[in-house]
C-alpha cells in the first residue's frame, strides 16, 4: 500500500517541465555543454514532496532503460551527507569502483563518465545545499535529475521548483480511507473532511492520525478532529498537534523508547538498537517498533529495518532535550554501542571457517545477538552498513565514549574485512581509519596514530596516490618514534622506501630500506632483514647498479637459508639470476637458475618452477643450445598446463 493520492496538478507540472525550453536557448544563447534536466520538488518537511517525486519516477521510468539512481543529501536527524559518500552511493548503484580516500572532484568526474551514454534517472533525496547537487549532475541530456528540497536551490541554472503545499480536502480525505477504511469516512464525511483540514493537507499528519484511528477502531473521526483542534497553542502547526495528539496518547514505555530514537545513527533503528537504547528485551523493541510504524512514526524499510522520518525527528530532538537528563542520554548512547560492538564481533565470527573458532568468539554472547549462519550475518554488515558507519562516527565525535568509539571502530574494520576481504571494503575502510586517527589525535595515543597512518597511506599507495601516501607514512614515522614503537619506526621506514621507489626516486629509495634495514639487523628480525635485502635488490636493478644488486639477492638467498624459507630462498636465487642476465654474465646466471629451478621444486611452487624454466630455456637460447632451450620449455608447459597465468610466464622474457 502507498500512501500517494491526489497531486495531479504537481505530475502534470513536472511532466512537461522536462521538455520545457532551457534559459540559454531562450535568450539565444547556446548552452556550453549539456547537462541533465534536473527537476525540484520544493516542500517543508511531512508535506510529501518524496513521496511526489518517487511517483513521478515510477511515471517516466520506462523512458529511462538504465534504471534509477537513489541518494540521500540529509539524514533524517539533520546532519549533511558528505558529498562524496552521496555520489559513491550512486557509483555503487551503477556497479563502478570507488577509489578508497578519493576527494570530491576526482568521484564527480568518475560519476559522470560512468553515466556517459546511458539514460538514467537520479533521485536526490532532501538536498539543502545546491553544490551538493552539482557535484551530481551528469554532463549529459539523456539523463534526468529530480531532486528534493525545502526551499529553491539557488545557484543551479534553469530549475523551476514545483512547490508544494497541503493535499486539497478530498485528497486529503481520501488517505484517511487508506488509513481507516471507509466505513466511518462514510458514516461522517463532514467530520473526515475536517479533520483533513486540521491536518492542514500535509500527508504526514494524516498518515499520523489516520494510523491512530486505525489502532482505534471505536474512536470517531469528529472526536479526534475536535482533540486536535483544541490542543494548546504551544503545539503550533498541524504537524507538531498530530505529533503531539498520537505521542500522548502511547504508554509512557513507549513514549520514552521513541524519545530516545534521535540517538540512533543515520536515523536508522531496528529491534536492537531500539532495545538497548530503552533497557528493554529485543522482542519488547521489535513489538514496540512495529506499533510506531502502524501509527507513523516510523516507516518500514528493507529487512527489519525501521526508519525515522525526518520531518519527525526536530520534534522528538525536543522531548529527548527536554524530558530526558543527559547522564540518562549518554548511558543510552553507551548501550547502543555497547550492543553494536557485540553484535559485530559476532558478525565477524560467522565469517571464521574454523568451527572451533566461531564457538570461542561466540562464547558468552546471548543467543539473541548470535546470527543463523554467515550468509545472515554478511546480509546484516550489508544492510546496516550505513548505520554502523554513522554510529562509529558518532561515537567519535561524542568525545566522552572514546574507550567505546576505538571499540566500535575496531569491530567494524575486522567485520568488514572478515567478510568482504580488505580489497572490497577498502572505502570503507579508509574512513573507520580516519576515524580511528581522530581519536588518536585527540587523546595523543601514538602508537594507534602511527597504525591508522600506515593503514590510510597504504590505501593510497594501492590506489596511486603516491605522494599523499609518502606523507602518511612520514607522519606515520613521527608517531612511531614518539611511541617508541620499533614495529611502527621500521614499518613505516620501509613504506617511506616504497613510495620513493614508487617514485622512481631510486637514491631515496635505497636511503630509506637501508634505515629500515639497519634497524631489522640491530634488532635481529631475520625475517625483516631477508625480505629488506630483496627490497634494496629490486631498487639497485632498476637502477642499473647491478654490482649492488647481486650483494643485496645474494644476502637476501642467504637470510631465507637461515630461516629455512625454501620458496623466499628460490625467488631471490630466481632474482639473482635476472641480475646475472642483465649484467651480461649467461653462464653464471644459468647456474643461479638451475639452483632456484631445484629449489622451487623442493617447495612445491610450480609456477615459480616454470617461470624459471622459461627463463633457462631463453639463456640457453642466448648461449647457442636450442636443443635444451627446447627441452626447459617443454618442461614448463607440462608444469603449467591449463594455468591462466601459463601466457603471461611464457611471455615474461619477450
Amino acid at each position: 500500500m502507498t500512501d500517494f493520492v491526489g497531486r495531479r496538478r504537481e505530475l502534470k507540472e513536472l511532466r512537461e517541465d522536462i521538455a520545457r525550453t532551457g534559459l540559454d536557448t531562450l535568450s539565444g544563447r547556446k548552452a556550453k555543454a549539456p547537462r541533465a534536466r534536473v527537476l525540484l520538488v520544493a516542500g517543508r518537511p511531512g508535506s510529501g514532496r518524496t513521496a511526489l517525486a518517487e511517483a513521478f519516477v515510477r511515471e517516466v521510468a520506462g523512458e529511462y532503460p538504465d534504471g534509477v539512481l537513489r541518494t540521500r543529501l540529509t539524514t533524517p536527524g539533520g546532519e549533511t551527507v558528505a558529498t562524496e559518500r552521496a555520489i559513491r552511493t550512486l557509483l555503487e548503484g551503477l556497479g563502478e569502483p570507488t577509489p578508497p580516500g578519493a576527494g570530491e572532484d576526482e568521484l564527480s568526474s568518475a560519476l559522470r563518465a560512468a553515466l556517459d551514454g546511458r539514460r538514467v534517472i537520479i533521485l536526490v533525496d532532501d538536498a539543502a545545499d545546491p553544490h551538493q547537487v552539482d557535484a551530481l549532475l551528469p554532463d549529459t541530456s539523456e539523463c534526468l535529475v529530480v531532486v528534493t528540497a525545502e526551499g529553491p536551490l539557488t545557484g543551479i541554472p534553469d530549475v523551476r521548483p514545483c512547490t508544494l503545499g497541503g493535499l486539497d480536502t478530498p485528497a486529503g480525505v481520501q488517505m484517511l480511507v487508506q488509513r481507516i477504511g471507509d466505513i466511518r469516512v462514510t458514516a461522517d464525511p463532514r467530520a473526515a473532511e475536517a479533520l483533513a483540514e486540521e491536518c492542514g493537507g500535509q500527508p504526514a499528519v494524516l498518515r499520523l492520525v489516520g494510523g491512530w484511528l486505525a489502532a482505534h477502531p471505536k474512536a470517531s473521526v469528529a472526536d479526534v478532529a475536535k482533540q486536535i483542534h483544541e490542543m494548546p497553542p504551544a503545539a503550533s502547526g498541524p504537524l507538531a498537534r498530530g505529533f503531539r495528539f498520537v505521542y500522548e496518547s502511547l504508554p509512557q514505555p513507549a513514549q520514552r523508547t521513541l524519545r530516545l530514537l534521535p540517538l540512533a545513527p543515520a536515523g536508522i533503528v531496528d529491534s536492537h538498537t531500539a532495545s538497548a537504547l530503552a533497557g528493554c528485551s529485543v522482542a519488547a523493541a521489535q513489538s514496540t517498533l512495529e506499533d510506531f510504524a502502524a501509527l507513523g512514526l516510523l516507516r518500514h524499510g528493507h529487512d527489519g529495518l525501521f526508519l525515522l522520518p525526518g520531518c519527525l525527528a526536530p520534534l522528538l530532538q525536543a522531548l529527548l532535550e527536554a524530558k530526558e537528563r543527559p547522564a540518562e542520554v549518554q548511558l543510552a548512547r553507551a548501550r547502543m554501542l555497547e550492543r553494536t560492538v557485540r553484535l559485530l564481533t559476532s558478525c565477524r565470527a560467522m565469517a571464521e571457517e574454523d568451527e572451533d573458532l566461531v564457538r570461542e568468539r561466540l562464547d558468552g554472547l546471548p543467543r539473541a545477538l548470535r546470527f543463523a549462519d554467515r550468509r545472515a550475518a554478511a546480509t546484516w554488515l550489508d544492510t546496516r552498513l550505513p548505520a554502523l558507519s554513522a554510529a562509529a562516527a558518532l561515537a567519535v565525535a561524542d568525545g566522552g565514549l572514546d574507550t567505546l568509539a576505538r571499540r566500535i571502530v575496531a569491530a567494524l574494520v575486522r567485520a568488514l574485512a572478515q567478510h568482504r576481504g580488505t580489497a572490497e571494503a577498502a572505502p570503507e575502510l579508509y574512513g573507520l581509519h580516519q576515524l580511528v586517527l581522530d581519536v588518536a589525535e585527540r587523546r595523543n595515543l601514538h602508537r594507534e596514530q602511527a597504525a591508522a597512518l600506515l593503514n590510510l597511506a597504504d590505501l593510497d599507495a594501492e590506489t596511486g596516490r603516491t605522494q599523499e601516501a609518502l606523507d602518511r607514512y612520514r607522519a606515520a614515522l613521527d608517531a612511531g618514534r614518539a611511541a617508541k614503537d620499533p614495529y611502527a619506526t621500521g614499518r613505516a621506514m620501509e613504506s617511506v622506501g616504497g613510495a620513493y621507489q614508487e617514485l622512481a626516486d631510486w637514491h631515496r629509495a635505497c636511503d630509506w630500506f637501508g634505515r629500515a634495514l639497519s634497524q631489522a639487523l640491530a634488532r635481529g628480525e631475520r625475517a625483516d632483514e631477508a625480505r629488506l635485502y630483496g627490497r634494496l635488490g629490486n631498487v639497485h636493478t632498476y637502477a642499473g647498479r647491478y654490482g649492488d644488486a647481486l650483494r643485496s639477492w645474494r644476502a637476501a638467498a642467504a637470510g631465507y637459508r637461515k630461516l629455512a624459507d625454501v620458496p623466499g630462498q628460490a625467488k631471490a636465487l630466481s632474482e639473482m639470476a635476472r641480475v646475472q642476465e642483465y649484467a651480461g654474465r649467461p653462464e653464471e646466471s644459468l647456474h643461479t637458475c638451475r639452483e632456484a629451478v631445484e629449489l622451487a621444486r623442493r617447495a612445491g611452487d610450480m609456477r615459480l618452477q616454470a617461470a624459471l624454466q622459461v627463463r633457462l630455456a631463453d639463456t640457453l637460447d642466448r648461449l647457442g643450445d636450442p636443443a635444451a632451450a627446447r627441452l626447459h620449455r617443454s618442461a614448463a608447459d607440462r608444469l603449467l598446463g591449463d594455468d591462466p597465468a601459463a601466457c603471461e610466464i611464457r611471455s615474461a622474457s619477450d
